[in-house]
C-alpha cells in the first residue's frame, strides 16, 4: 500500500484534550453524596440558570407555542422518519424458542430497559435532531420512563425547539440542566426522576467522561470523542460538493477531523483549493471552528486505486463515511468499518444528522471497527430462559457433572448429581471426570 498525504493533520483529537477525569469524578462524588441540593448547586454554577429545572406540563406547552409552525412540521417529518426506521430495526429482533435436546427447551426474550436518560447538547448549537434521535428510539424500544435533559441558557432556559422535539418524540420528563450535573441527576435518580438504566446522546468532553466513569453502574450508548467524517471520491466527484461536505462537518468543532481519500490527484488539489473560500463564507461562529478543524486535523490522502482507498478508509473507521464515486454497490459491499454510510452525491451526512431516518449518534475515535451507532437495539436486553422435562435434563446433567468436576467445581457438579439421584433412583451414572489426573485449565 502506497498512499500520499497531500494534506496531513498536525494534531490528533485523542492527544490534545485536557485531563478532565478528576474534575468529573469529584463532581459526581459530590452530587451523589449531596443529592438534589448539590445537583442544583452545580447547575446554578455551570448553567447560570435560575428557572424551573424539571419542566411542568404548562412550561412545556408554553415553550412549544414559541416554535414556528414550519419548524414544527420539519421536526415532525424528521421524527416520523426516525420512528419508522427504528420500528423496522426493532422487527429484526424477536423472541425465539427451540428444543436444544429432546425435552429441554430454551429461548430468548427481548426486554426493553425501564428508564432511559437522553442527553441533548444545547451550548453553541441547539441540537434539535439529537432530541429526535435519542428520545424517539427509546420510545420505540418500549422504555417505560424517558428523561430528556439539555443545558439551559441563562436568559431563556432550554431552546423551545428542543422542548418541542423532546415532547412530541415521547419524553416523560424534561430536565433543564446540562453537563456532569445532568448526567448525575439522571443516573442517581435525583430531582424526582427515576434512576436511569441507560444514558445516551452526545455531549462535550465532561459529559463523555461522566458517562465513561458511570459505565457499569448504568449502561451507555458509547464512549464518544469528537465527531469525524471521511469522504471517498473518484474522478467523477464534484469538487465543490466534496469541499462543501467537508466544511459542513468541520464546523462541528475545532477538533473535528475531516478526511478526503481519492485516487485522483486533480480532484484532491481542487478540493484543497476550494475549502478555504467555502470556510470563509460561513458566519463567524461556524467559521472559527471549521478553520481550526481544517487547519489542524484535516487530511487529504491520494491512493493508487479504489481497493487501496477502501482499505485506508477501513483503517480510519470513520463515524460518517461518504462515497462519491462510481459503482456504489461495490463500495457498499467492500466497506466494513464506519458508523453510517452515505452512498452517492444525492445524500450527505447532514441528511443523516437531521432528518433522513438512521440514527446520528455514531461511534467516533475509530470505534466503528467494533461497534455501530445508537439504535433501538441499544435500549433492549436480549435475555435467555430454559425449561426441561426430567428426561430432557438427564444428558445435560450428566455432562454438567463431569465437566464441572474436571474444572474442579465440585459444588456445581453436585447440583447435577442431586437431580439425577432424585429423578432416576437406582440408576448408576458415571459422573467422575474422565481423567482425574489430567491437567486442569
Amino acid at each position: 500500500m502506497s498512499v500520499t498525504y497531500l494534506k496531513k493533520a498536525t494534531r490528533t483529537s485523542a492527544g490534545d484534550a485536557p485531563d478532565v477525569q478528576k474534575t468529573v469524578r469529584d463532581i459526581l462524588d459530590d452530587i451523589e453524596a449531596g443529592g438534589d441540593s448539590k445537583a442544583l448547586e452545580y447547575a446554578a454554577k455551570f448553567d447560570g440558570y435560575n428557572g424551573s429545572i424539571l419542566l411542568s406540563r404548562e412550561e412545556i406547552e408554553a415553550a412549544k407555542a414559541l416554535v414556528p409552525e414550519k419548524l414544527k412540521r420539519d421536526i415532525a417529518f424528521a421524527h416520523d422518519n426516525v420512528r419508522r426506521f427504528a420500528e423496522a430495526q426493532k422487527k429484526t429482533l424477536g423472541d425465539i424458542e427451540m428444543e436444544v435436546v429432546p425435552g429441554l427447551v430454551a429461548g430468548q426474550k427481548i426486554v426493553p430497559v425501564d428508564t432511559a436518560g437522553c442527553y441533548i447538547p444545547g451550548g453553541r448549537y441547539s441540537h434539535i435532531a439529537s432530541a429526535i434521535m435519542t428520545v424517539t428510539t427509546a420510545k420505540v424500544a418500549g422504555c417505560s420512563h424517558i428523561t430528556a435533559c439539555s443545558p439551559p441558557r441563562p436568559d431563556r432556559g432550554i431552546a423551545p425547539a428542543i422542548v418541542y422535539a423532546a415532547d412530541i418524540c415521547g419524553a416523560d420528563y424534561i430536565l433543564a440542566m446540562g453537563g456532569v450535573q445532568a448526567v448525575a441527576a439522571m443516573t442517581f435518580g435525583l430531582l424526582g426522576l427515576p434512576k436511569a438504566n441507560i444514558l445516551v446522546g452526545p455531549g462535550n468532553q465532561f459529559v463523555a467522561e461522566a458517562k465513561r466513569i458511570l459505565f457499569g453502574r448504568v449502561g451507555i450508548d458509547m464512549i464518544a470523542g469528537p465527531t469525524n467524517s471521511l469522504i471517498l471520491a473518484d474522478k467523477n466527484a464534484d469538487a465543490e460538493i466534496v469541499a462543501s461536505d467537508l466544511v459542513g462537518q468541520a464546523e462541528h468543532g475545532y477538533n473535528s477531523p475531516v478526511w478526503l481519500i481519492t485516487d485522483d490527484r486533480k480532484l484532491a488539489e481542487k478540493v484543497i483549493e476550494l475549502v478555504p473560500p467555502v470556510i470563509a463564507d460561513l458566519p463567524e461562529v461556524n467559521r472559527t471552528s471549521a478553520e481550526a478543524a481544517w487547519r489542524d486535523y484535516a487530511e487529504v490522502i491520494l491512493c493508487d486505486d479504489r481497493e487501496e482507498m477502501a482499505a485506508v478508509s477501513d483503517q480510519y473507521a470513520p463515524e460518517h463515511l461518504t462515497v462519491q464515486a462510481a459503482d456504489l454497490d461495490w463500495w457498499k459491499d467492500r466497506l466494513t468499518c464506519y458508523g453510517s454510510l452515505f452512498l452517492g452525491e444525492e445524500t450527505t451526512v447532514a441528511f443523516g444528522d437531521k432528518a433522513s431516518g438512521p440514527n446520528h449518534v455514531l461511534p467516533t475515535s475509530g470505534a466503528a471497527t467494533y461497534t455501530g451507532g445508537l439504535s433501538v437495539h441499544k435500549y433492549m436486553k436480549i435475555v435467555t430462559w430454559q425449561q426441561a422435562t426430567r428426561d430432557g435434563m438427564k444428558p445435560v446433567a450428566e455432562a454438567t457433572a463431569r465437566i464441572s468436576r474436571f474444572e474442579g467445581m465440585e459444588g456445581h457438579a453436585r447440583t447435577a448429581d442431586i437431580r439425577l439421584a432424585k429423578y432416576f433412583p437406582g440408576e448408576n451414572f458415571d459422573l467422575a471426570a474422565e481423567d482425574d489426573n489430567a491437567e486442569r485449565h
